[in-house]
Order: C-alpha cells, then structure tokens, then sequence
C-alpha cells in the first residue's frame, strides 16, 4: 500500500466513535476543483515517493490503539487503485476493526468482493456529476458502465453507505442535482460538500463556492430526493 499520511485520531466520519485515517497515494480521476493535486499527478506524486509510510508502521500503531479505536477510515485520493487493498483491508479486519472506504466508484469487482466477504462497514462513494456528463468534471476517459455497477452494488447490498457530492456554482444547478438523484435513485444518504477555492488542479477553473445561506437553500432541494441529505462542512 502507498500510505501518503495518517490521522491518528477524529471524531468528525462518525461522531461519538473514534477513528484513525489512512490517506493512500495516487488517483485515477483529474477533478478540475481537486485541492490536493499534489497526490494525485504522476509527476507530483514522484515527489512523495520516498516519504511514504510504510505499512508496518501502520500495523504496529494499529496494534497499539485495539482497545481505543473503533473504526478504521481508508481513503485518497483513490484507494481502489492500490493493487494490495484487500490484502490491506483483510489485515485491518483480522485486528477486528471497522472499516470505512471512501472510493469514485472505479472499480466495481473489487468493491463486490470486498462487501461480499463482509469486509467492509460502511462505504462512501463520490458521485461527482451525472454519469453521462462525467467527463466535464473528471477530465479523463472512464467507461461509465463501471461507475453504473458500483452504484448497483451498493444499492442491492445490505451495507451502510453514502453519496456525497462537491459542488461548485460553475457546474451545479436544479437540473444537474435531478439527473444525479436519477443515476442514483432509490439511496439512503447523499450528502453535499462545498468547493474549496484554493490550490485547484485546473487553475483556470473559474468554480465559486455557494455561500451558507445557498448551501441551505441547496439542501432544502436535496432533501426531496433522499432520505437523508446534510450539508457537510
């Protein structure tokens, strides 16, 4: 595993439990809004290569941390691109450990084994735009039938889960919100994130954050097609 940065301790993706997060290298989407391209281009990336942590490291501090941590939080960029995760993810368990994997959908078979061995808890899954209209925001070529399976998956599944989506005045409005709630009709939880206007992978990407009062306005919107919609701060 290509492990970028942990943090050790939060109470912020499941209140009243404590997890630690793993943060893994490399992504195979290019988001324009993407405020940490650092860990995600080829030539970036290169950069961190010798400062990875490496995996025992990791076990050993999960070892200490048995009887104070609940969950384990697996996230990236993009995790599923990892070719050891679910020898990653086995080892996690075998500490009896929760796990929570953040992924954009990429890799359907994989996320299929992973929920069928009951080794995954809970699942987030990006949904970025409508999937026909995915290009514009991830800038790269991806066949959509995967992204359409994933979603199936997790829907078909008895397993805890969420959508969330960045959202950008640029590219977002009543529309766009209904024909993503129609890709992904029939979920429990969607919830939505603001754009950060900072350090963007296209800098000439001319998003603007919705203010508070918008945000609410938005969720208000949301509400009407899911069971649970939040703004997450």
């Amino acid at each position: 595993m290509l492990i970028s940065w942990i943090k050790k301790t939060t109470l912020l993706d499941f209140p009243g439990k404590v997890a630690t997060i793993v943060f893994t290298l490399g992504c195979n989407f290019r988001c324009h809004y993407c405020h940490n391209y650092e860990f995600v281009l080829p030539e970036k990336v290169a950069d961190f290569m010798n400062d990875l942590i490496p995996e025992v490291a990791f076990f050993n501090f999960l070892k200490t941390r048995v009887w104070f941590l609940d969950w384990v939080v697996i996230t990236g960029w993009e995790p599923t691109i990892q070719k050891d995760l679910y020898e990653f993810i086995v080892k996690i368990k075998e500490l009896w450990f929760l796990v929570k994997l953040d992924t954009n959908w990429q890799n359907p078979e994989l996320l299929e084994r992973l929920i069928a061995e009951n080794l995954l808890d809970y699942v987030a899954m990006d949904i970025k735009y409508p999937f026909l209209k995915y290009k514009k925001i991830i800038w790269v070529d991806e066949d959509i039938a995967k992204f359409i399976k994933s979603k199936d998956i997790l829907l078909n599944w008895n397993l805890d889960y969420e959508f969330r989506t960045t959202i950008s005045k640029w590219y977002f409005d009543e529309q766009i919100i209904k024909e993503i709630w129609e890709d992904i009709v029939g979920a429990k939880r969607w919830y939505l994130q603001n754009l950060e206007e900072k350090n963007l992978l296209n800098a000439g990407f001319d998003g603007k954050s919705f203010t508070p009062d918008e945000l609410n306005e938005l969720q208000v919107v949301w509400a009407g097609y899911v069971d649970v919609c939040e703004v997450r701060k």
